[in-house]
């Protein structure tokens, strides 16, 4: 499951947090490498980020731990004061970023640096840079820090949670759909449905909510009647930091076509078209059996023809007595 959400989040690099320039290049020097993004990455207010990441060491030099740096463009080298990951070290990350930063992959050997950064900030836009610490020869702790640097700009959030309808009944039950916005934020939004009738104020529904890997969804059953036709629903999704989005739908509900009263005319249908077929074999078979009793038989005919035969004037003549 691990994988594959972490396949998920690396794949979002390239579809919700956009990157500038997609390609990645990787810097060296004296034997240490990381591979970064060349461009921009882009990402909006309330939802995540992905930095990724990969890095090699010299072949003396035993990466331990990993630390993440957020600074300024104007700081040419990030401080102690602004790490914002430590997988040793908790107590050195800024309290703003506590909780909300973590490894795509915890395993340290496996030389993955790539990093998500949930709830996202406008403030969160900056630079940031990556140190590992290890050691030396197996036995002497230092560690190096990558000069290239990773760049993160934050907007404001203008993606709009999805609404799926059905198509509406009256009197079936049916289920809306409203999906949040990102392939992911970090905290659990809360997600809210208003619903709005003609000329009326907005009540609030209550809808359950659940998350499917990262994404959240939440679902409102219910009957649609005739007069919720044309009546506004929206689905409102509210992130931390007071950051929000919302999509309205407008409801289509049409009216019942399959209840008993429009079944009947179909069942009469049916049942002249029975009647009419039973009346066609009636007369069929009677037409039948009269061309029966009419038509003679071919030894009928023979008979006949002899009878016919025998009938002639002239066995008449031998046939009467001499007197």
């Amino acid at each position: 499951m691990f994988v594959l959400i972490w396949a998920t989040l690396l794949f979002s690099v390239r579809g919700n947090n956009a990157v500038t320039g997609a390609a990645v290049k990787e810097h060296c020097d004296n034997g240490y490498c990381i591979t970064l993004s060349e461009g921009e990455i882009t990402a909006e207010a309330g939802l995540c980020v992905v930095i990724p990441c990969s890095f090699t060491t010299a072949y003396d030099f035993r990466p331990q731990h990993m630390v993440w740096y957020k600074c300024e463009p104007y700081e040419r080298r990030c401080e102690d004061s602004d790490v914002i990951l430590h997988t040793n070290n908790n107590n050195k990350v800024q309290f703003g970023f506590k909780g909300r930063v973590s490894l795509l992959e915890p395993d340290v050997s496996l030389r993955n640096c790539s990093i998500i950064i949930n709830d996202l900030t406008e403030s969160d836009s900056g630079l940031y840079q990556l140190r590992v610490n290890g050691l030396l020869y197996d036995y002497h702790e230092t560690g190096y820090t990558f000069s290239p640097k990773a760049t993160v700009s934050v907007k404001g959030l203008t993606q709009k949670p999805t609404v799926m309808i059905p198509p509406l009944t009256e009197g079936q039950q049916t289920t809306l759909t409203c999906t949040a916005p990102g392939l992911c934020s970090g905290s659990d939004p809360k997600i809210t449905w208003t619903w709005r009738g003609a000329g009326e104020k907005d009540s609030h529904i209550t809808g359950n909510i659940t998350a499917v890997t990262q994404r959240h969804s939440s679902t409102l059953t219910f009957n649609p009647s005739a007069e919720q036709h044309g009546t506004d629903v929206t689905c409102k999704v509210s992130f931390t930091n007071s950051i929000t989005t919302e999509e309205t739908v407008t409801l289509n509900v049409t009216s019942d076509q399959h209840g008993p009263c429009a079944e009947l005319p179909w069942i009469i249908v049916a049942v002249v078209s029975l009647i009419v077929n039973v009346i066609c074999i009636i007369l069929l078979m009677f037409r039948w059996n009269t061309r029966k009793k009419v038509k003679p038989n071919q030894e009928d005919r023979t008979y006949m023809s002899l009878r016919k035969t025998d009938q002639t004037p002239e066995y008449d003549v031998i046939a009467r007595p001499l007197n």
